[in-house]
């Protein structure tokens, strides 16, 4: 594994080196002194060298894999911050779409086959959402990292993490070749999977039933080139789809990428489609393949204005009937989910095999009658679990159904930009837009700078 990961090491230096876009030699250079780290890492020599034994004793080869060390986890929080780092400076300050590229490469060889996908800001949502709901639970600091830098920089500059750095989006922004434009309502529709796969995340960490997301990871297997056979097939038909949708999984399933919208929105800088002012031009409508630039507001709204009231009016009027719904519809969803906890299992296995006793005993069901524990006891434990799934499924159906109405309100009222703009919550921050404005191939030939080229007392771009 060290000699293959020093092998993907040397070919993104390569590819690397082969990039030289104007204004990012300084930070390629921290790149590379990053790829260096990795790669003295992979190859560093053991602490404590394996004794030999002179009685002919043969050291047995492990079948599990070996406990991770703690330092290589703290060397790629600190890879993780830098990657950030260029990221945004590359999508919001340089405007290159080239350096977001030779960051996103480098995160795809190692975060994605070095580290095997482990430890991953999606991932590490579980062990957080675990750890408040479970005082026996504690999240190492480097696992709170993971998940806190990315959300802390789309606080700033808007999903950059997005961009460059999760390896889940740049196995699936290979692939794209003949992007179709998704219209927009139908992008919000669809992006509500992803509101219903962080509630059912959520739930069964909260409630300690294991950790969905990455049971059903559809990208981590296909790294590790190892997994179950829907799994593998799941993560080949997103590659698949992902040829013609851009990013399924990002924009449509990904429980992390919701959290990094509602921060994105925020973002005190974020990128920008031009330099200065914009031309109108809708080359950049065309060149985005998230369908994430927002039109001007005359060219959004072409009804009447009572028409929008009308129907914005009828949203709010059906808001608290959604809020309801979703608590009445989330409530006995979770009860229905309480079957996926072991011990509800156990609880089942057991009556059933009081029932008949022609149904055999599993190894969980011999440990619990060896334990000596009491079956009433167990049957409080689940009736205390159904409770818990049902409470949690009854508020992640209502905060479901108040996003699905914030979505409907988003749809029914027009937008006030007067130039085309990204919209920051579907934004990836990939880039593609900047070749394509014409604002920006003249401040690349007359070699201006971002502040040189805002008008004066123009907007602020960054």
């Amino acid at each position: 594994m060290p000699v293959r990961g020093l092998v993907l090491t040397i070919r993104t230096i390569r590819l690397i080196r082969r990039i030289r876009p104007m204004g990012w030699r300084r930070a390629g250079g921290m790149l590379v002194a990053a790829l260096c780290l990795t790669a003295a890492t992979a190859l560093a020599a053991p602490r404590f060298p394996q004794p030999e034994f002179d009685s002919g004793h043969i050291v047995p080869t492990p079948t599990q894999p070996l406990p991770p060390s703690a330092v290589p986890d703290w060397i790629a929080l600190a890879v993780l911050a830098a990657a950030l780092a260029l990221t945004s400076y590359f999508a919001v300050r340089n405007r290159s779409r080239k350096g977001i590229f030779a960051v996103m490469m480098f995160s795809l060889v190692y975060f994605g086959f070095m580290r095997q996908g482990c430890i991953c800001p999606v991932g590490s949502l579980q062990n957080v959402v675990q750890a408040l709901f479970d005082p026996r639970a504690a999240v190492p600091l480097t696992v709170l990292g993971f998940f806190l830098l990315p959300l802390v920089t789309a606080l700033f500059f808007g999903r950059t993490f997005c961009a460059g750095v999760c390896f889940l989006g740049a196995l699936q922004d290979l692939v794209i070749c003949r992007p179709v434009n998704v219209p927009v309502w139908l992008v919000r529709c669809l992006g509500m999977i992803a509101w219903f796969y962080l509630g059912a995340v959520v739930l069964f960490a909260a409630t300690g039933s294991g950790f969905l997301a990455c049971r059903l990871d559809p990208f981590v297997s296909l790294v590790r080139q190892s997994g179950t056979p829907t799994i593998l097939a799941l993560g080949a038909c997103f590659l698949a789809l992902g040829a013609f949708v851009a990013r399924p999984y990002c924009r449509f399933a990904c429980p992390y990428g919701v959290l990094l919208g509602w921060l994105s929105h925020l973002a005190r800088r974020h990128t920008a489609i031009t330099p200065d002012e914009c031309d109108q031009c809708r080359l950049c409508e065309n060149a985005c393949p998230f369908s994430a630039i927002r039109k001007p507001a005359q060219a959004q709204n072409s009804e009447p204005r009572r028409v929008s009231a009308r129907r914005l009016g009828l949203v709010l009027a059906l808001l608290p009937v959604l809020i309801f719904a979703g608590e009445w519809a989330g409530a006995r969803l979770g009860a229905a989910q309480a079957s996926a906890n072991r011990y509800v299992q156990l609880t089942e296995h057991l009556a059933a095999e009081n029932a008949d006793r022609t149904v055999e005993a599993t190894l969980a069901s011999q440990a619990f009658r060896a334990s000596g524990r009491s079956v009433a006891d167990l049957d409080a434990q689940v009736a205390d679990l159904r409770a818990k799934f049902a409470r949690f499924g009854m508020w992640i159906g209502a905060v479901f159904g108040l996003a699905f109405g914030a979505q409907l309100i988003r749809l029914s009222v027009p937008g006030r930009n007067k130039d085309y703009e990204p919209d920051r919550g579907l934004c990836l921050s990939c880039g593609r837009c900047f070749s394509y404005c014409p604002r920006e191939q003249l401040r690349r030939r007359q070699g201006q700078s971002i502040t040189e080229a805002k008008p004066r007392g123009g907007p602020e771009v960054l």
